[in-house]
């Protein structure tokens, strides 16, 4: 007899495992054989309801989210997705409507990014839904771009734009905060896109392999995920806070609230890439960045020492944050 959990799989996830080695789902296990000459790079991500996302969010959004933040890592990497794991905790009030629109969503960054699911496991939870996903990505031998590669001179460039994500948050909890800023509805409208669905930067994968000394990707905000990178590097930078790339919208809040400084440098979700790369390959990763219709700007230098990095504003002062980053505990 099949069980309510096998019919659920069979229904909204089976279309998704178009991997051979998923083998239609129907085993406790999958086979995944690393392409010749590479490597597998493995990250997994969890997003929580009422941490991650709102109950209310479209299911859809809340998949295609929770595969993309695992995306975003792989990127950053220099790394071409695979495939992945899901594991799903859902309450008992998630209806049949809901599953369908969020394996939907999910079906359809899967097949957008070539990342086929594999299998994982679905159980009942008391709590809020939780998605999990373990994310394969295969890079050639050796050419994995970790965190620590950083050295003096370098130059620290970030992908897209900052802050937006942190912005659209605010928002979402306050929804006054869109007027007080003075936002009108396109642009308040950009700043919760930017929080409900994150645009991993896989273009640029194959160009940071080749270009980047160090790199990783901008989850829990810039001045935090910094400090980590040249942390494990053994360095310290210098950034200039105006050199920061900000969207119209985080411009705009800006100019109501210097206070939002803060948000948008410690706030997270951006799933922006922050890499260092060598003023001399600098011109050459740019271009191959324009080529794959990706924004990319230098904000500051990479400079010896251990002290933590520096964000200074156009008179030369440090900025004082009352915290670096986002943190679950």
């Amino acid at each position: 007899m099949t069980s309510g959990e096998d019919k659920l799989i069979a229904r909204f996830f089976k279309p998704l495992a178009t991997h051979p080695g998923a083998l239609g789902l129907s085993d406790d296990a999958a086979i995944l054989e690393p392409p010749a000459g590479h490597e597998l790079v493995l990250k997994t991500d969890a997003i929580t309801g009422g941490v991650h996302f709102f109950p209310d969010d479209a299911p859809d959004l809340i998949a295609r989210k929770a595969l993309r933040v695992n995306l975003s890592d792989l990127a950053a990497k220099g790394a071409k997705p695979v495939g992945f794991l899901l594991t799903l905790a859902l309450p008992s009030s998630i209806d049949e409507q809901w599953l369908g629109k969020f394996s939907a969503g999910l079906q359809a960054d899967a097949q957008a990014q070539g990342c086929p699911l594999f299998g994982g496991d679905t159980i009942a939870t008391l709590g809020p839904v939780t998605i999990s996903i373990f994310a394969l990505g295969s890079v050639p031998r050796g050419a994995m771009v970790k965190r620590s590669g950083a050295k003096p001179g370098d130059r620290v460039v970030v992908t897209g734009t900052i802050g937006d994500a942190a912005l659209g948050l605010t928002i979402r909890k306050e929804p006054g905060a869109a007027q007080s800023w003075k936002l009108d509805a396109r642009l308040r409208d950009h700043l919760i896109g930017r929080y409900l669905l994150p645009q991993p930067r896989l273009g640029l994968a194959e160009a940071l392999r080749t270009h980047a000394s160090a790199a990783m990707d901008v989850s829990d905000g810039l001045a935090g995920d910094l400090t980590k990178l040249c942390g494990v590097s053994g360095v310290s930078a210098e950034i200039g806070v105006g050199s920061v790339p900000l969207s119209a919208a985080a411009q705009r809040a800006l100019a109501s609230d210097a206070r939002l400084i803060e948000t948008i440098l410690t706030g997270g979700d951006d799933y922006e890439i922050l890499c260092t790369v060598r003023p001399d390959e600098l011109p050459a990763f740019r271009a191959r960045a324009a080529a794959a219709d990706i924004a990319v700007t230098d904000i500051g230098v990479v400079v010896a020492g251990k002290d933590e990095p520096r964000f200074v504003d156009a008179g030369g002062a440090a900025l004082v944050f009352s915290r670096k980053s986002f943190s679950h505990f």
